[in-house]
């Protein structure tokens, strides 16, 4: 097997990482930054033509890490293989299962809104949303410290 070719597809493994969790990253402080309705808005408009990278970057490592698998299936007996591919899936749960829907409350909550404030229930969504976002940042990191320090 080429080092060479497993080596690519490592880089290219670690590139989606940076550009799925970097904007992933992002998007909690953007929302708390609003400070009027129309800020929000914008925010909500910033995050649904942003939302692409988080998804690239998730099928970018789902695809290099099913090759790296392909490339070297020894990787299924490592500790670290396993414990990895379940914290990149349930990362990936709250991700496209729950914090799509929180945006669509909060957009809804701004849509429903007139005046200058941000509204109430867009405040209380978005604290309710960064919890989740607590644990989704929280299994990223752990899921990097697995992969870089292979611990068993």
């Amino acid at each position: 097997m080429s080092m060479f070719l497993f080596d690519g597809i490592m880089f290219l493994h670690i590139l989606a990482a940076v550009i799925g969790l970097g904007a992933a990253f992002v998007f909690p402080v953007l929302s708390r930054a609003a400070k009027t309705a129309e800020q929000a808005r914008h925010t909500i408009a910033l995050f649904e033509k942003l939302a692409l990278l988080p998804i690239a970057g998730s099928v970018g490592m789902l695809i290099t890490g099913v090759s790296l698998l392909l490339l070297e299936p020894a990787l299924l007996a490592t500790g670290w293989f396993i414990a990895s591919l379940f914290l990149f899936f349930a990362a990936q749960m709250l991700v496209i299962g729950v914090l799509p829907k929180s945006m669509r409350r909060q957009s809804a909550a701004l849509e429903a809104h007139e005046g200058e404030g941000v509204p109430v229930e867009y405040r209380r969504i978005s604290r309710q949303t960064a919890r989740v976002e607590m644990v989704t940042h929280l299994l990223a990191v752990v899921l990097l410290a697995v992969l870089i320090f292979r611990p068993f």
